[in-house]
């Protein structure tokens, strides 16, 4: 190869690097246009909403104030209630979806890869289908009324085939030599599995942690069917149905928009905690199958 065409080689791969960079940006910008949309009509009055303006006229506080104080259950209620599922679901889906992914990933059983595809099969069968008999089983012991409403959503979604899937795909990339450094040291399966697995196991965990977290937050089948007999035990999701116009007539907009802003604000902030872990997590478990 000419030493000449170095320079124009490397022209070439900085003009298509800074296209795309171009292109990911006008994306990103393009994807954070419905959030700016969103708390600028959180300041608008509702006859304001209606136009396609960008700067509200006038600009007005009573959305939040109608948001944080008239609601009812109100949104400090719908929040706690979010937070409270939205954290059980998490951290069951971290804990049982690290163990079964470290069993499918490390251990040996009969039936081991036959069971992992039933658990991937999970994946197409919606939740409609299956409502009918989850609900009978629920009520049956009395998950259906009370504080076992909780219980009911959170057991339903307490681990998901994809968090098993990331942590299966994520302990597989893991040496298998540090294993046995940890069974030589006379360490058993859980010990290692504690002390040498979880701990390397970070990112993907992150990248559970998000999507679990996220799932749950926005969650509004399960509690729809669950938690709709007691308002005092609705979602964030659940409570924004209350948002009509007198008479029904249509959707008041601007409280609506700033109950969408405050219940965006967790996910916002669990993805810049954990993006960098997240962006990992997701590349690593991809890697080997």
């Amino acid at each position: 190869m000419n030493a000449a065409d170095a320079p124009g080689r490397e022209r070439g791969q900085t003009l298509r690097r800074r296209l795309a960079y171009t292109l990911l940006l006008g994306y990103a910008l393009l994807m954070f246009v419905p959030f700016a949309w969103t708390v600028i009509t959180s300041f608008k009055t509702l006859p304001d909403a209606t136009r396609l303006t960008v700067i509200p006229d006038p600009i007005t506080l009573g959305a939040w104030e109608y948001t944080l104080s008239r609601l009812d259950p109100s949104v400090v209620v719908l929040f706690a209630n979010s937070v409270f599922i939205a954290a059980a679901v998490t951290v069951t889906n971290v804990a049982f979806g690290s163990l079964a992914g470290y069993a499918f990933a490390r251990l040996r059983f009969p039936g081991r890869d036959a069971l992992f595809l039933i658990v991937l099969a999970t994946l197409m069968i919606p939740d409609q289908l299956r409502v009918v008999p989850v609900y009978i089983l629920f009520s049956s012991v009395g998950l259906t009324v009370g504080a076992g409403q909780y219980v009911a959503v959170i057991f339903v979604t307490a681990v998901s085939a994809t968090s098993i899937f990331l942590l299966r795909q994520y302990f597989l990339t893991i040496p298998r030599e540090l294993e046995e450094a940890a069974r030589i040291d006379g360490a058993g399966f859980f010990t290692t599995f504690w002390r040498v697995m979880l701990p390397l196991a970070t990112p993907a965990l992150a990248a559970v942690t998000i999507l679990a977290f996220q799932g749950a937050w926005n969650g509004l089948f399960w509690p729809a069917v669950f938690l709709s007999p007691d308002s005092d035990h609705w979602t964030l999701p659940l409570g924004l149905t209350l948002f009509r116009l007198t008479g029904g007539q249509g959707t008041n907009w601007p409280p609506l928009m700033a109950t969408v802003v405050i219940a965006t604000i967790p996910i916002l902030l669990l993805y810049i905690v954990f993006q960098r872990y997240f962006v990992e997590g997701i590349a690593a478990a991809g890697v080997k199958g």
